[in-house]
Order: C-alpha cells, then structure tokens, then sequence
C-alpha cells in the first residue's frame, strides 16, 4: 500500500465527497501524517494496524506528547473518518477504529453578553470614519445573523439582498443558509456597502475590506472586537464567536424554538444547539439564588 498514494486519494475524498473546508482538511490531513509517523517510527504498515496498536498511539500521545481531552477526542475522530474510508475502499480488511471511544469532556459553557454589553460593544466604533462604519457593520452582522468569524469574513456583497433584507451564508461544508435581518442592521450595513465600502478602493469581492482593499483575516477581525471591548468597558473572556453565541441565546431568551435557532445557527445536528438551554438553566439558578428570599435567608 503506497502511503503517498492513498493520503492524496483522502484528501480528494475529504473535498469532493465530504465537502469539508480547507482548513479542517488540513486538520485531517496533520493528524493523519501524525499517526504514519509513528507507525514508521515502529515500523508497522496501515494494513496491519488493530485496536491495539490504535491505543497504543494514543497512549503515547497522552503520555509523551501531553495530548488530553480534545485534542485527543480530534486525533481520534480523524482517524475514525481515515480508516472508514480505508475500509469502504477495501485497502484494509475490517476496521480497526471503529470501537474508539471519545474521552470525556467537561462540558464547558460558551461565554454569553448580556443585552446591554452588546449595546455597548455595537456602539463602540466611531461613526463617520470608514475603519468605524466597516467595524460598526461588521458587528451588527456578526450579532443579528450569529456569523461563524470565518463566514463574516467570506460574505460577498452580492450575498446581501437590500430589497429582502435577506443574507446568503455560507457555512461549515460549503453549505448555504438563509438569515433574514432586522432593520437596524440592514440599514448599517446598506448605508457601509454604499457610501464607506467603496473607500477602501476593493481589490477583492468579499464586503469587509482592510486598508489595502483585501478582505479582512480571521486575526484581524478578533483583534477588532478585543479593541472595541476595552472600549466599551466589558471585561469579560470575549472572542468573535462570543456574539454568535449571543445571538443564540438571546434567541431563546426572546422565545425562539430551539429548531429555528438551530437553522439560524446552521448546525447540522440539534446536540449542538441544546448547549444553550444549558445555559438558560446556568442564568435562571444565578437568577433564583441572587433574588429569591430563601436565597438569601443566612439564617
């Protein structure tokens, strides 16, 4: 079996039939050349690989390379996904992966705004300056469609119907979703894609430029909401998903279902989008313990 060979077919078959983003191939693609390392380093070919040589690597990736909770959970699904392919394409016989078992993972809460913090931030930048209108619109975006970072950064101008007010995404997969918008942020970003975009003098057709008039990193645009933050005085953990999971649970706050959040968010399976009556759960037992008066009874 020609190792070369069959990473390149792999990869193909990550792209054209699974559909996945260049980066998360690239994921794959480190974790895999990860594991034939170590199988060349004791010499043992893909084919023969069993259950037991399979807990052995990740025994030595707990041990030697100080791998634990997630980043062994990735490696473990990576190669769940590269031996099924080995298997369905009948390189191997049987599949020596398919007992793995995720390890357990504490669940950790995402990190939520509160209205008025979001306020603040989305009126943070300086109006009437085309770095403000950009940033400003960006963050409207970012907060009343619940964007991934990278889908923000992809959105082109022709993805925004101003006559429906109406925001073509597309997501994890190359998979397309429709998000309507309030009038707030259409207005915003109506009044930047007329007047502020052409400012930036674009050399590329993605909607928020840099000052050179490329499109604007996945760095570029974390930096951004860390300035704007300190600006508003919000001194909590924040990142650019802070506001999709915001918009997520602000949603269901407001009443939203959990199904048209889920549409909206674009995740392919519910599990996902359950994390926020997690916590909706977290804020009432904070809000039963600080207002009810047997809370409060210290006796």
């Amino acid at each position: 079996m020609d190792i070369k060979n069959i990473r390149k077919e792999f990869v193909m078959f990550l792209s054209a039939v699974k559909g996945l983003s260049p980066l998360t191939i690239e994921a794959y693609t480190r974790d895999i050349d990860r594991f034939t390392a170590f199988l060349m380093e004791k010499r043992q070919k893909i084919q023969d690989v069993t259950f037991d040589v399979l807990m052995l690597y990740f025994l030595h990736l707990r041990r030697h390379e100080k791998l634990q909770g997630r980043s062994l959970a990735r490696h473990m699904a990576s190669l769940r996904v590269f031996f099924n392919y080995l298997a369905e394409e009948k390189h191997i016989c049987g599949n020596p992966a398919e007992l793995l078992e995720n390890p357990r993972l504490p669940k950790s809460l995402p990190h939520v705004l509160s209205p008025e913090d979001v306020d603040s931030l989305l009126s943070a930048p300086l109006a009437d300056s085309k770095l403000g209108e950009r940033d400003r619109a960006m963050l409207e975006l970012m907060y009343a469609a619940g964007l991934r970072v990278s889908e923000v950064i992809s959105l082109k101008p022709y993805d925004y119907d101003p006559q429906t007010d109406i925001l073509r995404v597309w997501g994890k997969g190359d998979k397309q979703r429709v998000i309507p918008l309030h009038s707030t942020a259409s207005e915003v970003l109506g009044g930047y894609l007329q007047v502020w975009r052409p400012r930036f003098y674009p050399r590329e057709e993605r909607i928020f430029l840099n000052r050179s008039g490329k499109g604007l990193t996945r760095q570029g645009v974390w930096k951004m909401i860390k300035k704007y933050a300190r600006q508003a005085g919000i001194n909590k953990q924040l990142s650019p998903h802070t506001l999709r999971h915001s918009f997520a649970t602000h949603l269901l706050d407001g009443g939203a279902d959990l199904r048209t959040v889920q549409i909206l968010l674009g995740h392919a399976d519910i599990a996902a989008t359950e994390i926020y009556t997690h916590v909706q759960s977290r804020r009432l037992i904070e809000m039963h313990r600080k207002y009810h008066p047997r809370s409060q009874y210290t006796g």
